[in-house]
C-alpha cells in the first residue's frame, strides 16, 4: 500500500462512511463523525481486500462492484459499532 493508496483510503473512506451512516438503520445518528469516518476507512480497506479474494482486482476503468463491497462492509461496521458502542438508541 503506497502513499497514493493511503490518500484514496482516507478520502474514499470519508465518503463511504458518510454514505454508510445514511444507509444504516436507526441509531446511526448517535455515532460521532470521527467514528463514522473510521468505519468508512475500515470499510474501504476491508471491502477492497474481501473483493480481491473473490474477484480479479485488475479491472480496467471504474470498478463499481468493488465500491459496492466497500459500502456494504462500511455499513455493516457502522451497524456493529452503533450496536456495541453503548450509546442510547433513538
Amino acid at each position: 500500500m503506497g502513499p497514493g493508496d493511503l490518500l484514496v483510503a482516507l478520502i474514499g473512506g470519508t465518503v463511504v462512511g458518510l454514505l454508510a451512516t445514511w444507509l444504516a438503520p436507526k441509531g446511526h445518528d448517535q455515532l460521532p463523525l470521527w467514528l463514522t469516518i473510521l468505519c468508512g476507512i475500515a470499510g474501504v480497506v476491508l471491502g477492497t481486500y474481501l473483493y480481491g479474494l473473490v474477484f480479479d482486482g485488475s479491472t480496467p476503468g471504474v470498478d463499481w462492484w468493488r465500491h459496492a463491497w466497500q459500502l456494504v462492509v462500511a455499513t455493516l461496521l457502522v451497524v456493529v459499532v452503533v450496536r456495541f458502542s453503548g450509546r442510547p438508541r433513538t
